[in-house]
């Protein structure tokens, strides 16, 4: 199967659904604000009425959503809302970002020894991740092959996440990041705003589940003059 016939993409009211929820989470739509008129926030956001009522539909099933006939839609904050994107900690420079991936490549190999992982070989995703359309980061991905010995390239969509816990039945409950600088590497896709070699913000990720073993480790390379990496503890 060839990248362009992957079917990557989650349907866009998820995409626009998963953006909402960040967007409360991070505080840049506060508790009790209304949203825009539904056919101006559609225009805005590209997309048509109806798909965004399916993902405001979305938000109210999680009660982030409070829908007052002929008054407007509030948001109604609070925590731990289950979100396909809630260990995500990139965003674009001014705040937010719709995030969207294009698998590169799919591997069954050796695994990296940093993985620590408990079958010596794993699987290699490598994407091109984007925010808001515009080329934001390199990921390298990597998932244990004691996990499961088969990964459907025609089910991965461009949140894992979402493949490890609709088809493979792992949840990574939580996940630490080692944050430094690095070389760009050598298989940087060219839509990148960075070519091979040159310095990137650089994330090292280790992705357990319930149980605390080690099932993912993540490489990621962002350009830092389009991305920053954001980390928020407590209440906004």
């Amino acid at each position: 199967m060839t990248d362009s016939e992957r079917p990557s993409a989650l349907p866009k009211y998820v995409q626009i659904s998963e953006m909402l929820v960040r967007d409360i989470a991070a505080g840049r739509l506060a508790d009790g604000a209304r949203l825009p008129p539904e056919r101006e926030m559609a225009d805005s956001l590209g997309i048509a009425v109806g798909t965004l009522r399916h993902a405001l539909e979305v938000l109210e099933e999680k009660k982030l959503l409070e829908r007052v006939q002929g008054s407007g839609n509030y948001v109604r904050a609070r925590g731990d809302v289950p979100a396909i994107y809630r260990f995500l900690r990139i965003e674009r420079k001014q705040g937010g970002g719709l995030p969207t991936a294009e698998v590169l490549s799919i591997d069954h190999m050796a695994a990296p020894s940093e993985a620590s992982f408990q079958d010596p070989n794993g699987f290699r995703f490598r994407r091109l991740r984007f925010m808001d359309g515009v080329p934001a980061a390199m990921e390298e991905i990597w998932l244990d092959g004691a996990v499961t010995d088969h990964v459907d390239e025609s089910a991965v969509s461009e949140s894992l996440y979402h493949y490890y816990s609709s088809v493979l039945g792992v949840v990574i409950t939580s996940a630490q990041d080692h944050i430094n600088v690095d070389a760009t590497p050598d298989w940087v896709d060219p839509r990148f705003g960075l070519s091979a070699g040159e310095m990137a913000g650089y994330i090292e990720r280790i992705g357990r589940n319930h149980a605390g073993r080690i099932v993912e480790f993540s490489r990621t390379w962002f350009d830092p003059s389009e991305i920053n990496y954001v980390s928020r503890l407590g209440k906004n």
